[in-house]
């Protein structure tokens, strides 16, 4: 057995190996990462473009070279490992903690000036994407690589019909699920009654059963205003719970009645 926390003391490294084997059967080989192959996406050398300065369709263009692929894995894998290692150890010694104007004290202040410009420097790159639609990051500004169709016409490899499927069922349980509580059963049950198929007189004709059990009571208890009869420990029970209606006239009980005496 492995000692707990091991792969949490591992995660940055296991991180820029997953990175790096994106990058090697991806970018490396000229083909693009599985999020861009969904969106039919991939990276084209940009300054071979702008020396062309003529664009026919859009999709034209060399892909990366081999420095650009290689910067790029540094960046992307190299650079953020280090980076991640750095404020991770950093935080750990508490260098922020330490005395003023010492060693460390002034690197944790470094760091903290390049994350915070790092930041800024993203925003505004995030703002002229938004505008021109060109770079996304400032790797790929840097590199000049941006990312164009890698096809003209190309199906939609995603079936969205089974999701669909799924949000329908699951907005309409929650729905079932709101108003069950809310509705009263003896009024559903009496609402279905006509259209049931046991319609015969011995099955639901007898007055001298009780409608809920089905039961001939001992000492009967009757329904007030509607006088039908019942077992006591139904009729009690079923208006202490709730408003209760009448199983075979719907209409509300207010009261119980046995040999003249009333117990609301």
């Amino acid at each position: 057995m492995t000692k707990p926390g091991l792969l949490f003391q591992y995660e940055a490294e296991l991180d820029a190996f997953l990175e790096f084997l994106i990058w090697r059967f991806s970018i490396w080989v000229d083909k693009p990462t599985p999020g861009n192959a969904l969106m039919n996406l991939r990276y084209r050398d940009e300054r071979a473009i702008e020396m062309r300065e003529k664009v026919r369709t859009g999709l034209e263009g060399p892909g990366l070279t081999m420095a650009q692929k290689i910067w790029y894995c540094i960046a992307t894998v190299g650079g953020q490992y280090i980076w991640t290692r750095l404020q991770s150890f950093s935080a750990f010694r508490r260098w922020g903690d330490s005395e003023q104007r010492s060693v460390v004290n002034r690197a944790w202040y470094i760091i903290q000036r390049i994350e915070g410009f790092y930041k800024a420097a993203s925003f505004t790159n995030l703002l002229i994407f938004l505008y021109s639609g060109r770079y996304r990051n400032l790797i790929e500004r840097a590199l000049r690589a941006r990312l164009v169709y890698g096809s003209p016409h190309m199906n939609r490899a995603v079936s969205f019909e089974y999701m669909n499927r799924q949000l329908v069922w699951n907005e309409f349980s929650e729905m079932l699920l709101l108003l069950l509580p809310i509705l009263n059963s003896a009024s559903i049950k009496s609402i279905f009654r006509p259209f049931s198929k046991d319609k015969s007189p011995g099955s639901t004709g007898d007055e001298t059963q009780c409608p809920i059990c089905h039961i001939n009571p001992t000492i009967g208890y009757v329904a007030l205003p509607c006088q039908h009869r019942y077992c006591y420990y139904c009729l009690r029970t079923r208006c202490a719970a709730t408003s209760f209606r009448c199983s075979r006239c719907s209409e509300p009980v207010v009261a119980m009645q046995r040999h003249g005496s009333i117990n609301t």
